[in-house]
């Protein structure tokens, strides 16, 4: 009961917040197989250069690495196979129709364990430009500074 409330990361994708305005976010859940999920398990997952395709009416993620289990022999699987993710057809039917517009793409976000099932949080994301950017990075250093100068002023007090 405690794995639903809180469910548990595995992996992160940060570099899509830094290339990425996230508009929106979906849960998928993924097929794998029985190797895989034990090096998931082990947080042996890169989310970095993975991205989102839907084909044939069905949603991959594309190069999404998953190292191979050490004791997995003849049964470990590629580790950047193109891997399925199970969403309903009407939410794959809007997603399609949504990246055909302008500027959006699917990208995985994270991976994590909902009880005991592997899910992937997928974003509808529309890419950053440079100075897009390097708004952000100032204004994530002008926080922290503040964060600082808070956390010192409060030492003094």
């Amino acid at each position: 009961m405690a794995d639903k409330a809180q469910p548990r990361v595995i992996a992160q994708n940060r570099k899509a917040y830094h290339d990425y305005f996230v508009d929106e976010k979906y849960e998928a859940g993924i097929a794998l197989f029985g190797t895989e999920v034990k090096s998931v398990r082990g947080g042996a997952v890169n989310l970095k250069d993975a991205y989102c395709s839907i084909k044939n009416g069905e949603l991959y993620v594309i190069g999404m690495h998953i190292s191979p289990y050490e004791q997995g022999n003849i049964f470990n699987r590629e580790p950047r196979r193109d891997r399925k993710l199970l969403m309903h057809k009407r939410e794959i039917a809007k997603l399609a129709g949504l990246t055909t517009q302008k500027g959006f793409t699917l990208v995985p976000l994270s991976m994590y364990f909902s009880g005991k099932n592997v899910k992937v949080e997928v974003g509808l994301c529309r890419g950053k430009k440079l100075y897009d950017k390097r708004d952000a990075l100032a204004e994530k250093q002008t926080n922290r500074e503040i964060d600082r100068r808070m956390r010192d002023q409060s030492k003094y007090d």
